[in-house]
């Protein structure tokens, strides 16, 4: 059931990607360019859980899915704090 999860939480975060850079990619609107960043990385931090849970449940990734998912954040939050339109 887990696994199930975890599939679906990151196709989720693979579809917003997709869809707010393709709004992104129409309107020119760079706050839209920041938050498909962040949705990309988060779908690669889900990514990362999949193989940490699922794939290799032996090796602890917990650290590189944290930074991962911070990482992710950081565009949103440039996007957030310095961009002004």
């Amino acid at each position: 059931m887990a696994s199930v999860i975890y599939l679906l939480c990151a196709a989720t975060a693979l579809a917003c990607a997709i869809l707010v850079l393709r709004s992104y990619r129409v309107t020119r609107h760079r706050l839209l360019f920041w938050c498909g960043l962040c949705f990309a990385g988060m779908f690669l931090s889900n990514l990362l859980l999949i193989i940490d849970r699922l794939v290799v449940p032996e090796a602890d990734l917990s650290t590189v899915r944290l930074a991962s998912g911070f990482v992710a954040l950081l565009p949103l939050l440039y996007g957030l704090v310095w961009e002004d339109e």
